[in-house]
């Protein structure tokens, strides 16, 4: 089962699928600075590792970490959570909440049906 990620996890996991493996280096370096300590980076990438999302591969005394979780399967499962906390499970809602707070125009509104309607007919 999926778990939620902190703030810190999900920055290194968006690294991780973007990249496919990575050294706790390579991660380092497409942070945003301020950038943190290595050994930051390495607790973290471990814990991603006890949490089952990330697995690593030794070459001698070197570490190359990659997702064991896919980035789509994250996003369904945040998406799951936000809407079943915040929008009682209704798209109607959600597409609600857009419009009002987001200021989402009519022609928006459109490309989202054509684009649900040709996933639908993709499916």
């Amino acid at each position: 089962m999926i778990k939620e990620l902190t703030k810190a996890e999900e920055q290194i996991m968006l690294i991780l699928w973007e990249m496919g493996e990575a050294l706790v280096k390579d991660v380092i370096e497409k942070m945003n600075e301020p950038k943190p300590a290595y050994n930051t980076v390495s607790t973290v990438i471990r814990v991603l590792e006890g949490k089952g999302f990330v697995d690593h591969k030794a070459i001698g005394n070197t570490h190359i970490y990659f997702p064991i979780i896919k980035e789509t399967d994250y996003k369904r499962f945040a998406l799951d959570k936000v809407m079943s906390n915040y929008f009682e499970n209704s798209y109607e809602s959600l597409v609600s909440f857009l419009v009002k707070e987001k200021s989402m125009g009519t022609e928006e509104l459109n490309e989202i049906i054509q684009l649900a309607e040709k996933l639908k007919k993709d499916k």
